[in-house]
């Protein structure tokens, strides 16, 4: 038997192993939850309630989180060098000779993001990434700029990898294309299921086709610099050509579309920021470590897949990827072959766990930082932000729907997020090191004001080509999504204002207490009832609906026998109904009973049953529900709803002792 008082009821059902939500809603004129909320909701040891080591089990090590978080980032080499070549190819053969200093000048890039984020994780350990970065130095609203980008980037990180997955999966076996919408979906929930166990078991599960697809991709590279000449074309035979026709000079335009392209391969270089708090102690340390790591594979592949094209003078041709053309030119058209094409596909359906790695965690700060509901701020004991996991999945399953699995319609909208959060990132970066000012910092900031130029050039030239291609859609949702951040802001802010949080209330003081407790037959139930119910008020009263049906007369009238004969030392008042309704009645004589003891606190008990078993919930008729809909919605008063656990010992000497009465099957009705 529990007891779950007013419409707290709502938040603490369903949450028995997650985090307690917040007491109450955070004052933003008094400060909200900052960096020592977002490390609460992150769950660095330490926090109230958790044991150290039982919390940092469920945390990631450096290797896990190169595995958890990584997976959209190396993912991306089965794309990046394919949009370089796919824009230099309009120039012909002699534009596909500039595919390696672009690839050189991503790889920089690359080199200055992964040097700019580990000082963000240095400096920003409670995660979240650009947001914090741009939160703390360049204002709050620049910061929920920065996080709608993100949580763009990320929902649309989910259905692009699990559609480009499926994409590589039909190409091998074109039987399944017609269902393709179902296999994104069932990859999609496999995903999710694994996630909603945590992120170490994410990881686990995602450590062996990361270590196999960059094993494999190494070794085609090896393989390839020893030789001197294709070993196999088996894989573009008899597909058409997408080289342009020749040219003997490339304009600047052509390889900054060129660079904006193979920027997508980018993605996912801030995920380990974003998700500090994943990680065991030292979290800072350790997720530094994994961001190099990650930096170093990733620029390591794009080099290398990129002075094998130039080695092959390998052509894009339509219907096949770069990528497999750079297997069957290493390998042959063999066993290994099919293994890298294999390990692809796998990765690619997976590469949406970097966005289950880091969005809940995002989220999870905006909500500590009063801009979500709240309840994405809460964790399960696995360390998993299990909202925010949950609402990933239901955004990316509609996405998918809504692209029929066509990877085609997604990329046009996807990269342009990541390269704002970049932008902001690194300019927010550059404010940090002139206001800190340790030592070094004026390089540092020329480090990163020069990325900020660099990523805000991409983003400027990425939207501007794709803008009729569907990226208007980002130009619209990102300030949807900020004025969304406001609208919550703003509620918990009015909130915050009529509980007068961040102020010293008044001594607490006794007043009258009067406790109504709807009934509706004699049982063990009714008695637990008025006990709970006396002992929490100067006053109680029963009351039960009657209806003017003969057969509800019948009813009441045993009821009211029953209840003279079993005296309990409270009243039984009878609330006529000439319709069946049962809230209203109830709560009109809430509202009366208010007007007349103004001051005093008015509680409604609702006595329940809780069955032993789930299935037996249908055999409700959930009476409790109906009653505390209607009082909550018509009255200001304190709803408690009582549970009685039915077990099979439940009611025991209670019940045998008690007076038998003649309404038994009535009240074996109502109270189920």
């Amino acid at each position: 038997m529990a007891i779950h008082a007013g419409q707290a009821t709502a938040a603490g059902q369903g949450t028995g192993q997650e985090e307690p939500p917040d007491t109450g809603v955070r004052n933003a004129a008094a400060g909200t939850a900052g960096t020592a909320g977002a490390a609460g909701a992150a769950g660095e040891p330490g926090e109230p309630g958790e044991a150290g080591e039982a919390g940092e089990r469920h945390k990631l090590t450096a290797l896990q989180g190169l595995s958890a978080l990584s997976l959209d980032a190396m993912a991306s080499v089965a794309y990046g060098p394919e949009s370089i070549v796919l824009v230099l190819a309009a120039a012909g053969a002699y534009g596909l000779g500039f595919t390696l200093p672009v690839t050189l000048a991503i790889a920089a890039l690359l080199a200055v993001l992964v040097a700019s984020y580990r000082q963000v994780i240095a400096a920003f350990p409670d995660g979240g990434g650009s947001y914090a970065v741009a939160r703390r130095h360049l204002g709050r609203r620049t910061g929920l700029v920065a996080a709608a980008s993100l949580i763009l980037d990320y929902v649309l990180n989910v259905a692009v990898s699990v559609t480009a997955g499926v994409a590589a999966l039909t190409s091998a076996f074109p039987g399944l294309y017609g269902d393709r919408v179902w296999l994104c979906l069932g990859v999609l929930v496999l995903v999710t299921a694994v996630n909603l166990r945590g992120v170490v078991d994410s990881a686990k599960a995602f450590l062996v086709p990361t270590a196999v697809f960059v094993g494999s991709i190494l070794a085609m590279i090896a393989v390839g610099l020893f030789r001197d000449g294709p070993v196999s074309t088996e894989t573009a035979a008899g597909h058409a050509s997408a080289l342009g026709d020749g040219a003997t000079t490339v304009g600047a335009l052509l390889l900054l579309k060129a660079f904006s392209a193979g920027c997508s391969a980018l993605t996912g270089v801030e995920a380990v920021a974003n998700a500090v708090p994943s990680f065991r102690a030292p979290a800072a340390r350790r997720a530094q470590r994994t961001e190099v790591a990650l930096g170093a594979l990733l620029g390591v592949m794009l080099i290398g897949l990129s002075v094998l094209i130039g080695r092959f003078h390998l052509q894009p041709v339509e219907g096949v990827t770069v990528l497999a053309q750079l297997a069957d030119a290493s390998f042959g058209h063999n066993t290994a072959f099919y293994v890298v094409q294999f390990a692809t596909v796998v990765l690619l359906a997976l590469a949406a766990n970097t966005s289950f790695g880091g969005l809940p965690v995002l989220m999870a700060l905006l909500a500590r930082d009063n801009h979500l509901p709240h309840v994405f701020a809460l964790k399960a004991d696995r360390q998993v932000h299990r909202h925010g996991v949950v609402w990933l999945a239901l955004v990316s399953a509609v996405l998918l729907v809504f692209s029929g699995g066509d990877a085609n319609t997604l990329v046009p909208l996807f990269a342009i997020g990541v390269f704002v959060g970049f932008t902001i990132c690194q300019v927010g970066m550059v404010r940090h090191w002139a206001l800190a000012r340790p030592a070094g910092w004026r390089a540092k900031a020329v480090l990163n004001g020069f990325g900020a130029l660099l990523t805000g050039v991409s983003a400027v030239v990425v939207t501007a080509t794709k803008f009729t291609e569907g990226a208007w859609l980002i130009v619209v949702a990102l300030p949807l999504l900020v004025l969304a951040f406001e609208k919550v802001h703003r509620a918990y802010g009015q909130i915050g204002e009529r509980l007068e949080l961040g102020r010293v209330p008044l001594p607490p003081q006794r007043i009258r207490s009067l406790v109504v407790v709807p009934v509706s037959g004699l049982s063990l139930l009714t008695c637990r009832a008025l006990t709970a119910a006396r002992s929490l008020g100067d006053e109680v009263l029963a009351v039960t609906v009657t209806h003017p049906a003969p057969e509800d007369r019948r009813s009441a009238d045993a009821l009211r026998r029953d209840w003279e004969l079993w005296n309990p030392g409270v009243g039984l008042v009878e609330l006529a109904s000439p319709t069946r309704a049962l809230g209203r009645p109830v709560s009109a004589y809430v509202r009366e009973q208010a007007r007349e003891h103004p001051g005093a606190q008015v509680t409604v008990l609702i006595p329940e049953t809780e069955p032993e078993h789930l299935w037996q919930r249908i055999l409700q008729n959930q009476r409790g529900a109906v009653l505390a809909h209607a009082v909550r919605r018509d009255t200001d008063a304190a709803i408690c709803r009582l549970r009685f656990r039915i077990t099979a010992d439940a009611g025991g000497a209670a019940g045998a002792a008690g007076v038998r009465t003649g309404g038994d099957a009535d009240t074996r009705r109502d109270t189920l």
